[in-house]
This record gives structure tokens, sequence and C-alpha cells, in this order.
């Protein structure tokens, strides 16, 4: 076997297994889940400025164009374009992670990169992202935020907690 098949066997055979298909499917469905509930929501605005929900939650569309909760929201196209060069990237290094880890590492990177992906579509076709979900108690506002932000937290808190937990059964 020369250089170039042994290449290709082990790292591009490693796209097909079992698991590493089961990762595409959660990285579809986030990325799907996202793009519906934004599709949504932004045709519902233009008919309406606010949706209420109850005391604490309310759908409000806001474009961001920083990083997650609006963070580093700037109009400089430089630090725009750099920022969506460093989410690419990111992306690159996760799909990499998810073809190199266990089961469970798998399946959050597969979170962070269907929300990451759902985000980043979204930065190539608006130049911005759609956050809708307003949290709030009173005058307190949270950062609003989407479903595909609500993955991506959901899969860093969850590598968080797993780091955790092997650190103390150590």
């Amino acid at each position: 076997m020369n250089f170039f098949e042994r290449f290709i066997n082990k790292n591009f055979l490693n796209l097909y297994q079992k698991y590493n298909l089961i990762c595409y499917l959660i990285i579809t469905l986030t990325f799907l889940l996202d793009r519906i509930s934004k599709i949504k929501i932004i045709n519902s605005q233009q008919k309406n400025n606010l949706i209420y929900i109850n005391d604490f939650i309310n759908l409000e569309l806001v474009w961001n164009t920083g990083i997650g909760f609006g963070l580093l929201s700037s109009s400089s196209n430089l630090l725009y374009n750099s920022i969506t060069g460093i989410i690419c990237s990111v992306i690159i290094l996760l799909i990499y992670l998810i073809l190199k880890a266990r089961l469970i590492d798998k399946i959050i990177y597969s979170l962070i990169v269907g929300g990451a992906l759902g985000n980043l579509y979204d930065r190539l076709v608006y130049k911005a992202v759609p956050d809708f979900i307003d949290i709030h108690y009173q005058n307190f506002h949270w950062f609003t935020f989407n479903i595909a932000d609500i993955f991506i937290s959901l899969g860093i808190i969850m590598l968080i907690g797993i780091d955790l937990i092997l650190k103390k059964n150590e």
C-alpha cells in the first residue's frame, strides 16, 4: 500500500463509520432546526415587531454582527471578516475532532458544529446573524440569542461538565 492509499484509508474512510454518520445527522438536524426557526421569525417579524410569550420571554428580531450574544458587534468589515474567518477555522477544527474523538465527544462537537454552521450561514447570506430569543425580568434583559446559540452553549457546557467529571474521577 503506497503513501496515498494509507493516507486515504486513515483519514477519509473514517468519514463513513457508523458513529460519524450519526454525527452528520446531529449536525444536519441542529442546522435545520436553527434555519427553520430563523426563517419563521424573520417572516413573522416583517409583519410584527415583537411576539410576546410571557413576562419573561419575548421573540424580537435583532441582527447581530458580532459573535455569540452580540459580543464584539461592530460596523468594521475587517473585524467582521476576521471573526467569520476564525469561525470557519474553528468549525474545520471541530470537524477534525469529530473524526478523532470518542463517541460522547463526537456528539457534543456535532451539536457545536451544527449551531456554528447555522450562524455561519447567516453571516455569509445576511451579513449578520438573526437573534430573536429575548429573556428578561422586568427591565433586565439577557443577551438576545437564537437556537444555534443554544446548541453551541449546550455543547460547551457539556464539554466542561464532562471534563470536570473526568478530573474528579482521576
